[in-house]
């Protein structure tokens, strides 16, 4: 992070002001931004993103008060790594989103991660994820597309 100009300890405020930098960038004509991190002078960004209000925010990161504040607050939804705990979590996340007055089912969950393990991809279902993202190697066609086509297994009928 300190390579890259960004303290560990203002990491969270960091990212929390850069996304909204971003999202006043896609939904409004000129935007404009006042922080102690980021500070953007009245610009206009095009072209907008198809998505509205903008593209889906997911801040991915383990389990805790910090991270699902950061999520109720402003983002669209967490990415959690690999999905170890979400049963338990899941409700802390929306317990933390009812009390600061959202909606929990705005809250787009999308595992990171996961093994292509079929009972595994049908409880996070059940839990209410939407997406889950699978590893592939970083190999060429002959290894991956053959892993692909084991995946396509994995998809609901």
């Amino acid at each position: 992070m300190n390579s890259h100009g960004t303290a560990y300890g203002e990491r969270r405020e960091v990212v929390r002001e850069r996304i909204l930098a971003m999202k006043a960038l896609w939904t409004e004509e000129v935007a404009s931004f006042e922080g102690a991190h980021v500070h953007l002078p009245p610009t206009y960004q095009w072209p907008k993103p198809i998505q509205t209000p903008h593209p889906p925010i997911l801040i991915g990161g383990a389990a805790g008060p910090k991270l699902f504040q950061a999520v109720v607050d402003y983002a669209d939804g967490w990415m959690p790594i690999g999905g170890r705990g979400l049963t338990t979590n899941l409700p802390k996340l929306r317990a933390a989103a009812e009390e600061a007055g959202r909606d929990p089912a705005t809250i787009r969950i999308s595992v990171f991660g996961s093994q292509p393990d079929p009972g595994r991809l049908e409880h996070y279902g059940t839990l209410g994820a939407e997406r889950v993202v699978l590893w592939l190697p970083p190999a060429g066609r002959d290894v991956v597309l053959p892993i692909l086509d084991r995946y396509t297994d994995l998809l609901p009928s």
